[in-house]
């Protein structure tokens, strides 16, 4: 009985992966950095002084297959702060989003970032500290 179980969710697995919606675009680096200097992270970090004045999230996707989107959600601790939508074209795109930081931003951080299907590509993690 537990191999028949296992055959049908076997078969299960096998039929949803074929049907998979493949990705309009490939994330190949994601960083927080201090700035974008040349279309590129500049001083990639995980903790940032608070003045500083504000913080990037970088990310590249290479290839792109059609135009599309992605998001960039910045949670400070747990609570969701802005969600930025940010167009990729082919053949390949960079993109970033920022945060212009105030006295009350100290703490840890993370950005989430998601693909047009709300599928979450890579969550970056990091502190803001004095």
């Amino acid at each position: 009985m537990s191999l028949l179980i296992f055959l049908m969710a076997l078969g299960m697995f096998i039929t949803s992966n074929l049907y998979a919606e493949p990705s309009d675009a490939t994330l190949v680096q994601a960083v927080m950095c201090e700035s974008i200097e040349n279309f590129q992270p500049a001083n990639p970090a995980v903790v940032f002084s608070i003045s500083q004045g504000e913080v990037f999230c970088f990310s590249n996707f290479d290839p792109v297959i059609k135009k599309t989107h992605i998001f960039h959600k910045w949670y400070k601790k747990d609570k969701l702060i802005f969600t930025m939508r940010l167009t990729l074209s082919p053949p390949k795109w960079s993109s970033f989003s920022r945060i212009q930081l105030r006295n009350a931003d100290k703490g840890p951080w993370r950005v989430e970032i998601l693909d047009d299907n709300d599928t979450r590509l890579q969550t970056l993690r990091f502190s803001m500290v004095n």
